[in-house]
């Protein structure tokens, strides 16, 4: 076989081959969203923790460095209300470490900027007009969301059930990205919060390519070629992979994430909701062991992740990622230390090879 079976989301985004690369907020930068077009997949830009201009930056960049389709990701959480005390409270519970540190823990505490689409992106993509638009946390409010889709751009978002991907059929997306429990960073849940009943990506995918007429992408624990085999055997009409990008050398990481990812085993991972006050997977670390992956004590997401940006920035300026959150899926030991582009291509070449053979 030379070519692939299912090209429906090749022929939606105008694209060579069927992998995207995940957004990973944070990890994710320009460089590599044109290493992977350039390859033929398709590159993804993060905007969740960047400011409008730094968006408008990376946009140019990209946009100077390939012609071919990119796609730019957005959170679309609702900002919570002020929680003082809750803020006040776990502030309390980092105290220890602070001083542990030798820092202030009376000290004010930095922001966090972890912003939803809003009429700024919006106008932002209006102005870009990207290929793809991808949403975490469901979608935005209509208005924008029409706007979005009036520029052109494909629109798509992760679900995590069955319901979520026909609530997001429902609301007009184009393809739907079927992201398992196995996946690494922010679960993409919306329509509930029970992480116990979250479903693995190989039970996920044919349920919900059952349950949707429009493609699905597959999202979860794909780090090689079995799993994009596996995921085409599914249903799934292409795949997302995002830890196996994370050794690049256009990732960007702190050497401390770095080392976690290329010495974790295949249950380092678990789900924290530590770092942000959202569930997210990455690899355990000192915070994780000493609260507990899951606390009632952190503030609504993303206001737990200000109070902890002093200890990271310490621990990680001594070697330590003790406070860092280490984002990761559970295919971490299948991740190859290679350039983006190479890997796009390495893994489209050998997951032909085996589909030539199946």
């Amino acid at each position: 076989m030379t070519s692939w079976r299912d090209r429906r989301i090749q022929d939606l985004f105008g694209i060579d081959l069927p992998i995207l690369q995940a957004p990973m907020a944070g990890v994710s930068t320009p460089e590599m969203a044109i290493a992977v077009s350039e390859a033929g997949g398709l590159g993804s830009l993060a905007v969740a923790q960047l400011t409008l201009e730094q968006a408008r930056k990376d946009l140019a960049a990209i946009r100077q460095g390939t012609k071919r389709p990119i796609n730019v990701n957005f959170f679309c959480h609702k900002p919570p209300a002020p929680e003082p005390a809750r803020i006040a409270s776990w502030r309390a519970l980092l105290t220890p470490y602070y001083r542990e540190l030798g820092l202030d823990p009376a000290a004010p505490i930095p922001e966090t900027n972890r912003v939803p689409f809003d009429e700024g992106f919006c106008a932002l993509v209006e102005e870009a007009k990207p290929e793809v638009i991808s949403f975490h946390f469901g979608l935005p409010e209509r208005s924008l969301l029409d706007r979005a889709r009036a520029t052109g751009a494909k629109i798509i978002s992760s679900a995590t059930t069955v319901a979520e991907a026909r609530w997001l059929e429902e609301r007009g997306c184009d393809a739907i990205i079927a992201m398992g429990l196995e996946a690494g960073g922010h679960r993409g849940n919306f329509l509930s919060d029970d992480m116990a009943r979250q479903v693995g990506t190989f039970a996920l995918v044919p349920q919900v390519v059952d349950a949707v007429k429009v493609p699905v992408i597959a999202a979860g624990g794909i780090a090689d070629a079995r799993g994009i085999v596996a995921a085409f055997a599914l249903g799934a009409s292409a795949v997302q992979i995002g830890t196996a990008y994370m050794l690049s050398p256009e990732a960007k990481l702190s050497p401390p994430h770095r080392q976690a990812l290329q010495n974790a085993a295949d249950n380092d991972t678990v789900i924290t909701n530590l770092f942000t006050g959202r569930p997210a997977r990455g690899i355990v670390n000192r915070l994780m062991r000493d609260l507990g992956a899951v606390s009632s004590a952190t503030p609504s997401f993303p206001l737990a992740a200000g109070a902890l940006l002093p200890l990271k920035a310490k621990a990680e300026a001594a070697g330590s990622g003790d406070f860092t959150n280490l984002w990761s899926g559970q295919a971490a030991r299948l991740a190859r230390e290679m350039t983006a582009g190479e890997l796009t291509r390495r893994l489209a070449a050998e997951a032909l090879a085996r589909l030539s053979t199946a």
